[in-house]
């Protein structure tokens, strides 16, 4: 491969080892990308250097060193380095994976923390930089995005080693801290140590405590010089009420004088465990967030250490740490002098006060030859425990997708105890086994044991009665139960109104999976109905007619003369045809009572133009029948005549 930094590297093989799944971060070092080890099968975090740095020869060799020496680190608390190497121009180290968050991405979601969960994110941090210090590691760049917050609660500071390579091959040391933890010393230039550390470590603290970073600036550089010229305040100036012995811890760990602040990592620690054990609850949940996902290690804990190293880590009260003597002796400072005194009186008794005659040569001899074989023994113990024992490095096991009964096996050659707990999976066959806590791939000691997650299949909820709701509210429960909303039909419905649920598919109270499709049926309320035209029809014809189409036909009482409709038909009707109505409508009918009867008069003898238009404006027709050429004019005849006849009818008149 030819290495170019890009995000083309992610499905390449690295080193031809490492293949690229993604890109996780990028920071100002250097990209981080998830990668499996192609040897090992586990994920791994695969750290690639900028090019700026892997191509500086004095800076590879540098890093070289310090990734040997971080690999030599093992501890709880601190990500291990596992390989490092380049290919091509891609210079890259190879890390522990811990899945989960930083504590930037804490802070940033929570803000300030409880100084219970703030004590306990930061007495793991120091733990682990006390081994690392032990060690001859300085990291020089603690910051809470180096603080990584493992899913199954793991909490590990990471990159010790590439701060230290990077700021030893640059020409400022100032500018390869994280600007807003940088210890005053490396403002200055003047060369910082594991104090340096603990410095960063309490502007870490400030923050967990209050939300807040003491110094703020529109520049890195004035930051920086607030860190040299100017004191931490208390972080109770932002939260009354704070435990004034966390003040003091806050300032003690922020001393601008390096020879102010504590000895070492490990008085740091003892003083956090002995807060954490004597103040009440009361201070230690002061303004409690809601984060009690966060771990709490307890205080004072006993740590045991490989064969051929023998410390012992008391209780905060037996730990001693020395602080300069001022005018006034807070308690802080007094526990600090009497550990300091213990420690004193512990060397002290060490120390042989007369020297032994030759007469007691054997007695030595005996006594030195009793330690040299209890030491012998305790280093035995010890390397058999690490070695083969219980407290021995094994690797979880991938078990994803086996059943218990397949699983077993593995986990009896890697010499790991394992507990099953059934989760609900949505996507994982029941019986199957879904994860594992720690993950797969990850070193631990044999006596921790692992937790196997077992499916029980999909979870399923029964799905609410959705029906008399608006659409709206019915697309909203159904997003609200994570399902989907499938297709809406529309339906007429007489008596629900429009924009209303009137079915779902599946019906309520079926058990569904959260994904599941959700059909809606939709009224579009009552159907419209035209009405239809009956008049002229016979009233018992027309009033069937309308009541087959769903509407409630109404005889008017009052009847009407119509000379065209016959006596008993619709003479006419309201509403009129076309209109549309709903089911039970009304339509009112009105009857004709027929033709109007009005007497024809006679107009024998009258001249054929007076008898025309007297006849017509009576309502008649009038039909003229001349004889003879009608050459007189005069009326000769007439039919009917003298009579009652229905209004329009035909009135012939003979004209001579």
């Amino acid at each position: 491969m030819n290495g170019k930094l890009s995000d083309g590297l992610v499905g390449s093989l690295v080193g031809g080892r490492y293949r690229v799944a993604a890109r996780l971060a990028m920071g100002g070092m250097a990209t981080v990308y998830l990668a499996t080890d192609t040897n090992l099968d586990r994920d791994v975090a695969l750290k690639v250097l900028h090019p700026h740095l892997s191509q500086d020869p004095a800076f590879a060799e540098r890093l070289e060193q310090e990734a040997k020496a971080a690999a030599r680190l093992s501890h709880p608390h601190v990500v291990a380095v596992l390989d490092r190497g380049h290919d091509g121009d891609v210079f890259y180290l190879v890390m522990e994976y811990v899945p989960g968050r930083n504590l930037r991405q804490l802070l940033d979601e929570h803000g300030a923390l409880a100084p219970r969960q703030a004590l306990a994110l930061i007495d793991a941090v120091v733990d682990g930089l006390a081994a690392a210090h032990a060690a001859g590691l300085v990291h020089r760049d603690i910051k809470p995005e180096n603080v990584l917050l493992g899913d199954s609660g793991q909490i590990k500071v990471a990159d010790f080693g590439l701060a230290r390579a990077v700021t030893t091959s640059t020409t400022s040391g100032v500018t390869m801290g994280t600007v807003a933890y940088i210890a005053p010393e490396l403002v200055q230039r003047s060369g910082g140590d594991e104090r340096s550390d603990l410095y960063s470590v309490g502007i870490m603290l400030y923050e967990l405590l209050t939300g807040h970073q003491p110094y703020r600036g529109d520049l890195p550089v004035q930051v920086a010089m607030q860190h040299a010229t100017r004191d931490v305040p208390p972080p109770s100036d932002l939260l009354p009420g704070l435990s004034p012995e966390l003040d003091e811890l806050v300032q003690w760990a922020c001393a601008r004088d390096p020879e102010d602040r504590p000895v070492d990592a490990e008085a740091l620690l003892g003083e956090i465990r002995h807060i954490r054990t004597h103040l009440s609850d009361a201070q230690l949940d002061l303004h409690a967030a809601q984060t009690q996902h966060l771990p709490h290690p307890a205080p004072g804990h006993t740590e045991m250490l490989p064969a051929g190293r023998t410390e012992v880590i008391a209780t905060a009260a037996q730990r001693t740490s020395v602080i300069p003597a001022g005018p006034a002796t807070t308690a802080r400072e007094q526990r600090r002098r009497d550990r300091e005194a213990a420690r004193r009186t512990a060397a002290a008794a060490a120390t042989p006060t007369r020297t032994l005659g030759p007469g007691r040569s054997r007695r030595r001899g005996a006594v030195w030859a009793a330690v040299i074989i209890v030491l012998a023994v305790v280093a035995a113990l010890a390397g058999w425990f690490f070695g083969v024992g219980p407290g021995a490095a094994a690797t979880v096991p991938p078990v994803k997708d086996l059943t218990v009964d397949q699983a077993r096996p593995l986990f009896d050659r890697a010499g790991l105890s394992f507990s099953t707990q059934d989760v609900f999976d949505d996507t994982v066959t029941t019986g199957l086994i879904v994860d594992s806590t720690p993950p797969p791939g990850t070193q631990i000691r044999k006596f921790q044991g692992v937790s196997v997650l077992v499916s029980k299949g999909p979870q399923l909820f029964p799905l609410e009665d959705l029906r008399g709701k608006s659409l709206d509210d019915a697309k909203a429960a159904i997003t609200a139960a994570k399902n989907t909303v499938g297709a809406v039909k529309e339906a007429y419905d007489d008596t629900v109104p429009a924009g209303i649920v009137l079915s779902q598919d599946p019906g309520s109270g079926t058990p569904l999976r959260h994904g599941s499709t959700v059909a809606l049926t939709v009224s579009k309320g009552p159907q419209p109905i035209p009405v239809p035209r009956v008049v002229g029809m016979p009233q018992s014809q027309a009033l069937a007619a309308l009541r087959a189409a769903g509407l409630d036909p109404q005889v008017s009482s009052d009847e009407v003369n119509d000379r065209t409709i016959p006596k008993g038909s619709v003479a006419a009707q309201d509403p009129s045809p076309g209109t549309t109505l709903t089911k039970g409508g009304a339509v009112t009918l009105t009857v004709s009572k027929g033709p109007r009867m009005v007497h024809v008069p006679s107009f024998v003898g009258k001249q054929v133009g007076q008898a025309t238009d007297a006849l017509r404006q009576l309502g008649f027709d009038v039909r003229v029948e001349n004889i003879l050429g009608g050459f007189f004019g005069t009326v000769r005849a007439q039919d009917p005549v003298d009579k009652d006849v229905p209004e329009g009818s035909v009135v012939t008149l003979t004209v001579v």
